[in-house]
C-alpha cells in the first residue's frame, strides 16, 4: 500500500483514529435523521418504513445540508485534479 501510494504523487493520505465517528459526515446525517423522528408516532408500521425511508432522500435535494455535515468534521472538501 504505501508504494502504491508513494507512486501517485497526487494523492494525499491522511491517518485517521480507528474510531472517529466526529471526522465521519454519515454521522451528522444519520443524527439528523434521528433526531426527525424522535417524538414521531405513527399507527402502521408500513408508514414508518416510508418515512425512515423518505427521510434521507430528501436530504439529496439539500446540499447545503450536506455541505454542513462535512463542514462540521473540520474536514477539507477539495475536488482532486487529474494526474
Amino acid at each position: 500500500m504505501r508504494k502504491m501510494i508513494a507512486e501517485r504523487d497526487w494523492l494525499k493520505v491522511f491517518l485517521l483514529p480507528a474510531h472517529s465517528p466526529d471526522l465521519n459526515p454519515v454521522e451528522g446525517v444519520w443524527g439528523h435523521v434521528e433526531r426527525s423522528l424522535a417524538n414521531l408516532a405513527v399507527k402502521a408500521l408500513d408508514r414508518f418504513e416510508n418515512i425512515v425511508r423518505n427521510r434521507p432522500k430528501r436530504l439529496q435535494c439539500r446540499p447545503v445540508v450536506l455541505n454542513g455535515f462535512i463542514a462540521s468534521t473540520g474536514l477539507a472538501l477539495e475536488i482532486p485534479t487529474t494526474p
